[in-house]
């Protein structure tokens, strides 16, 4: 493939950012512009010469714009191979010139559905004529140049600038790579606006839609965020994505207001964070604390910086290097205390500026703003890669309520250990499997993750409540008089009388175990208080 000058130009773009500045350059070069509709009136606007595809075409734009470009004079200028004789001898026959760059931004279907239109208005942003000349264009990348994006602009024209008025090989293939990935994702969209958006607006009602959450193909639609330094470790390369079609509300949509930039690590640690801090919106300040994605103290209280000395005392040793996240906005003397160890994210839905300015010492320490925090009962899906494969879920949206759950021992809670309960269970729906999660007073008391038994998670958890009875003073661990709970249900009594003998006065779990009878008798053996929530949050 050699360079291929640019003579004559088809612009049809829904994004009008810097269209008119194109087109100035464009015409600077004595390109000929064809256009349509509002994309021709700009450029006319801008004082440009510009020809109607209906000029070009011979036939009326009509049906409201929807048949415009789908013209052999159009694609047929689009796919002609120029250095074929037959289809030279073609377009000499049928009066169709040949069209060396395309510009074309698709219809908004995306933000279209995100607005929350109707479906009239949904389907009219379907673009058809648009994909078709990209995907006619990028074809023939040959002789054609095609951009589907405004921040491109600047590059076909440093590019031309170059080339004397032409693109080159390598250029017109990455645009056509380009091209071909935003069509890709577009239908993406689409298809997963059928099957998935189209519920409640379909004249045919849920039954047009998918019978299960799991369409035949699974198309998938992100954009490239940021590129990675490296992965989990430094020889593995590493990026992030957002979702095409929804503007989401997580840590890739904060803003980083200082700090070195985020890592893979990072980004998944703070996702952890923000997730768990997510589950108290609305609620009492409170403060997660969060390492190799698992809390590692979690606390509520009256004020934000007394949520984080009890969220610190649960496990200050793995704090270190930690990331934290908040659910209220980060106050000064929250941060000053934040401040007083080595902590690698900070992630709030507001900063006041007085914690801006404590943080701004610790140059190294990332500071983000969330503005809000994303929905802990969002619906949508989870994805894992594996050999050959990718495992889809739902979301874990599932929550214990007070009213959900069922006492099966003897002795009933009491409210505080009811209430320690259901924040005990709400954190252990955030710990990595096996999870066994004490709590007392709205504070975790102590945490064992990620371990191949039940029983060892229980010990664990104690073993580090112990641990931090003896760093502060305290007379007794915080286990005493707590409540533990335990993200899937007790398969043997072992585990349980691991949580007695750590003091725990209150049991959480979901019961359905053959063996239930076996546990809940430990326990009034024990004189404690069970309750089954009948729902599983397993975290692998």
């Amino acid at each position: 493939m050699t360079d291929v000058v640019i003579k004559r130009a088809l612009l049809s773009v829904s994004d009008k950012s810097g269209l008119a500045e194109l087109g100035q350059a464009l015409a600077a070069r004595g390109v000929e512009l064809v256009s349509t509709g509002g994309t021709a009136r700009t450029l006319r606007e801008a004082g440009l010469d510009v020809r109607d595809v209906s000029d070009l075409t011979g036939f009326p734009e009509m049906m409201d714009g929807r048949v415009k470009t789908l013209h052999p004079k159009v694609h047929g200028g689009l796919l002609a191979l120029r250095d074929n004789d037959e289809h030279v001898a073609a377009m000499e026959a049928h009066d169709i010139g040949a069209i060396d760059l395309v510009v074309v931004n698709l219809y908004p279907f995306e933000a279209t559905v995100a607005k929350g239109a109707g479906r009239a208005e949904t389907i009219e942003n379907i673009d058809i004529g648009g994909p078709s000349m990209v995907r006619s264009a990028a074809k023939n990348h040959g002789f054609v140049t095609v951009l589907t994006d405004p921040a491109d602009y600047a590059g076909l024209l440093d590019e031309m600038e170059a080339r004397g008025g032409a693109t080159g090989a390598a250029f017109r293939i990455r645009m056509a790579g380009k091209a071909y990935a935003r069509t890709a994702a577009y239908d993406a969209a689409i298809a997963n606006w059928f099957a998935y958006g189209d519920a409640f607006t379909n004249p045919l009602g849920p039954e047009a839609l998918q019978a299960t959450p799991f369409t035949p193909t699974m198309p998938l639609a992100f954009t490239l965020e940021d590129t990675l330094r490296y992965g989990e470790n430094p020889h593995q390369s590493a990026a992030v994505y957002i979702p095409q079609a929804t503007a989401g509300a997580g840590v890739p949509q904060a803003e980083q207001l200082q700090g070195k930039a985020l890592s893979y690590n990072n980004l998944n640690d703070a996702d952890a964070a923000l997730e768990l801090a997510a589950e108290f919106s609305g609620q009492d300040p409170a403060v997660v604390i969060v390492k190799h994605a698992n809390p590692c103290g979690v606390a509520q209280s009256g004020t934000l910086l007394e949520a984080w000395e009890a969220a610190l005392a649960c496990d200050s040793v793995s704090a270190f290097g930690g990331i934290v996240a908040v659910n209220a906005e980060l106050d000064g003397a929250t941060a000053e205390a934040i401040a007083n160890i080595f902590t690698e994210v900070v992630i709030a839905p507001t900063v006041s500026d007085e914690a801006r300015a404590i943080f701004a010492k610790k140059k190294n320490l990332r500071l983000l703003e969330c503005g809000v925090l994303p929905d802990p009962r969002r619906g949508g899906f989870a994805m894992k890669t594996i050999a050959g494969g990718l495992l889809i879920q739902s979301r874990d949206s599932g929550a214990a309520t007070e009213a959900d759950l069922k006492v099966v021992t003897e002795r009933a809670p009491t409210e505080q250990e009811l209430k320690d309960c259901l924040f005990a269970w709400t954190v252990a729906r955030h710990v990595k499997s096996n999870a066994i999660v004490y709590a007392k007073d709205g504070a975790t008391a102590g945490i064992g993750a990620g371990q191949m038994n039940r029983r060892d998670s229980a010990r664990i958890a104690a073993i580090k409540a112990k641990e931090a009875a003896e760093t502060h003073g305290w007379s007794e661990p915080r286990t005493a008089g707590s409540a533990v709970a335990s993200d899937a249900f007790f398969p043997f009594a072992d585990g349980l009388v691991s949580a007695a003998e750590a003091g725990a006065s209150a049991v959480i779990q979901p019961g359905g175990s053959i063996r239930d009878e076996e546990v809940i008798a430990a326990a009034d053996e024990a004189g404690l208080a069970m309750v089954f929530t009948g729902m599983r949050h397993f975290r692998h």
